[in-house]
């Protein structure tokens, strides 16, 4: 019996080191793509400031574009 008791200790030990391990590998995912997607919306800004000549013709643009 003490056999028994001990193989299913360790059967659910490992399923917690899995479980954890998956939730790190989920961590590591949503992190890189938001690191993704934050460079290229500064990437964008910069283009688009670029393109109106300057911050401020970039905010006059983008008023006009909210306004009509």
């Amino acid at each position: 019996m003490k056999n028994t008791t001990a193989i299913t200790n360790e059967k659910s030990a490992a399923l917690d080191n899995v479980g954890v391990e998956i939730s790190k590998v989920g961590v590591g995912v949503i992190a890189t793509t938001s690191t993704l997607i934050g460079c290229w919306a500064v990437a964008c800004l910069i283009s688009g400031m670029i393109s109106s000549g300057g911050p401020a013709g970039l905010v006059s643009n983008f008023i006009s574009a909210i306004s009509g």
